[in-house]
């Protein structure tokens, strides 16, 4: 059965912007995946509200969702700021029964999912791994992954996305790295139906993903928006870094880069990033 949740911070929601726990579950056609969704106006972070929520019990595919966020947190410690109107902002939780080391490759599966259903609205989109989707080589989404353990088991993983769906204009220091679905398109979208779509493919993803706790069920579908395969990069490793050729994502989600000695080098995800040698991508 599908719920939802108003925390009680919702005064001075946007007006008939149709953009809420009830909008949301509207949109959302799946067994688990955002079937609970608790939404508030405003909030720091959806990835701190959800570790909240953990805590007090709550279920396998919950998501949390804000209109705005006022201090949200990217990969390697950035900070990351929502305004109203403007972005897809959601934590998702899940309560996975698998080994902790699998846990980071779920960063890929959202990855794919959130890129699947952007083409699904009929915008070209591509993957930079390991966590942006992009769409003309710029940036409209981050995905941060963050895990909680007991003992040595998972207790929850909390994936937060942040899509840029109808942001008109981006500060010159970005403005040639990330972009918007507007500002490519010229169009505004139902956040509702993004993250229902988000949901659905990350919810059949998912369940690929479990059965062999690696991303070799994905693997062709990966690779083929991964915007960085067959292009030159830099992985930016602060002990080592190098310039190659990018082949794709193996098994284990890590990048197969092949330097210009022609050795093979697995690139793990974690504090390494990846560049394009001549661009962000």
């Amino acid at each position: 059965m599908k719920r939802f949740f108003d925390d009680g911070r919702n005064e001075g929601n946007m007006v008939g912007t149709g953009y809420d726990q009830n909008t949301i579950l509207q949109a959302v056609h799946t067994k688990w995946a955002g079937n609970t969704v608790h939404f508030v106006n405003e909030t720091d972070s959806t990835n701190n509200w959800v570790r909240t929520l953990a805590a007090e019990g709550a279920p396998h595919g919950t998501l949390a969702v804000t209109e705005s966020q006022t201090a949200g947190k990217g990969r390697l410690g950035r900070n990351w700021k929502t305004e109203e109107g403007s972005a897809v902002t959601m934590t998702l939780l899940l309560r996975p029964d698998f080994a902790p080391e699998y846990a980071p490759m779920l960063t890929l599966v959202m990855g794919l999912s959130v890129g699947q259903a952007v083409e699904q609205m009929g915008i070209a989109a591509s993957i930079k791994w390991p966590n942006d989707v992009v769409v003309s080589r710029k940036k409209i989404c981050g995905i941060l992954t963050e895990m909680a353990l007991e003992g040595s088991a998972v207790r929850y993983v909390a994936i937060g996305v942040g899509i840029n769906v109808n942001t008109e204009a981006f500060g010159e220091e970005i403005q040639d790295k990330a972009t918007s679905l507007y500002l490519e398109t010229g169009r505004t979208y139902d956040r509702n139906r993004i993250i229902g779509l988000v949901m659905e493919r990350f919810e059949k993803n998912y369940e690929k993903f479990v059965q062999t706790c690696s991303m070799k069920p994905l693997l062709e579908a990966y690779n083929a928006l991964l915007a960085n395969r067959e292009q030159p990069v830099r992985v930016l490793d602060a002990r080592a870094p190098f310039e190659g050729t990018a082949h794709g994502i193996n098994e284990k989600g890590e990048l197969l880069v092949e330097k210009e000695n022609g050795e093979m080098v697995c690139v793990l995800a974690g504090e390494v990033s990846v560049r394009g040698l001549y661009s962000y991508v």
